[in-house]
């Protein structure tokens, strides 16, 4: 999945980034101002896509002056399904926390950090992961290690991307937080389960 465009996977021409820009707001857009967020093709081909949409009702045409303006039509059939696909990194989030939650051995930290946190992946890209191990668990203890072996076969089938594990034990956390990956992950990471991350790395060196 790209999650720069999640919607991509479905929706991979021009009416994928069209629709994502009119659900962006609820401000009503002329073409040219949607053809400058999608930032792709011609402003006659983002024109010729409204106009499409139109046709279908999931986009809303209303006159003002001499400017056509176009909304998504939330009261559409289609319209939630439009959302969702908007959504789908904040529906990776959630799943990714539902699923570490879960665990029978907890987690000191999870957190999703790197290219997928910040929404600017691809499909090349990994779903990264900073897990904290606790101190009493040893790293190749069966049950933890089944944890994160599961979550990786999820991440691939909710995604088509890789999880990357950035593991580390409770009692490393003093190295951590003096690296510049630790930085990293503390400017970057969004908190899944256990501790913040603003408890766990403070504010690394």
């Amino acid at each position: 999945m790209d999650l720069s465009e999640p919607w991509a996977a479905v929706c991979p021409t021009l009416d994928g980034p069209v629709l994502a820009a009119l659900a962006s707001t609820r401000r009503p857009l002329a073409a040219r101002e949607v053809a400058r967020l999608v930032r792709r093709g011609s402003w006659g081909g983002v024109r010729k896509v409204l106009v499409r949409l139109a046709e279908h009702g999931i986009v809303s045409v209303q006159e003002a002056g001499n400017v056509t303006l176009y909304s998504l039509n939330r009261e559409h059939l289609a319209a939630p399904a439009v959302e969702q696909l908007m959504a789908l990194r904040d529906e990776l989030v959630r799943r990714l926390a539902e699923e570490i939650a879960s665990w029978s051995v907890p987690v000191v930290h999870a957190s999703l950090f790197g290219s997928a946190a910040r929404g600017d992946g691809d499909v090349t890209s990994d779903i990264d992961l900073f897990v904290v191990r606790p101190r009493a668990i040893d790293q190749d203890d069966a049950t933890w290690r089944s944890q994160l072996d599961r979550l990786a076969t999820e991440v691939v089938a909710w995604t088509g991307n890789h999880a990357g594990f950035s593991e580390v034990g409770e009692r490393d956390l003093a190295h951590v937080r003096t690296t510049n990956a630790g930085k990293s992950i503390h400017d970057e990471g969004i908190t899944l389960a256990g501790e913040h991350i603003d408890t766990i790395l403070g504010s690394p060196a």
